[in-house]
């Protein structure tokens, strides 16, 4: 399957089915599932935005979050489909709600990927990111270990 690696807050944001578009810097022709992976770094930047972004703490704080540096880093958090990537200067035509506009990078020159079809991964799987896609093998559920 292939993953693509988030910063926290963002990934949780798609675990919670908050964020819908993914905005890149970079086009994708693939189209299919995706693993969403938790980066195991957390930026100083990032983490400041969790509490300065009124946004940003009150949707941690309607997903129970009170302390965003305990978000889940390092692991995979949810599982989605990439049905489809437009530029951002096709935002407007979208209706995109303010919700989604706050928890993204709609400048222009930038890329939005369409999630959809969220599913949670509880509890999330432990595993090492990389950058741009890369593959993630789910791991098996099965009695015997196979």
């Amino acid at each position: 399957m292939k993953a693509l690696t988030l910063t926290q807050p963002w990934a949780s944001f798609v675990a919670f089915g908050e964020k819908a578009i993914e905005t890149r810097s970079w086009w994708t022709p693939y189209r299919g599932p995706l693993a969403i992976h938790a980066a195991k770094g957390y930026p100083d930047w990032a983490l400041k935005m969790c509490w300065s972004n009124t946004f940003f703490a009150q949707l941690l704080a309607y997903h129970g979050i009170s302390f965003p540096e305990r978000l889940p880093r390092g692991v995979i958090v949810a599982t989605c489909h990439v049905t489809g990537c437009f530029p951002t200067e096709r935002a407007d035509a979208l209706e995109l709600s303010v919700g989604e506009r706050e928890l993204g990078d709609f400048s222009p020159g930038r890329w939005m990927w369409m999630l959809a079809h969220v599913i949670p991964m509880e509890p999330p799987v432990p595993a090492r990111g990389q950058l741009g896609l890369w593959e993630w093998e789910p791991p098996t559920n099965t009695e015997d270990g196979s």
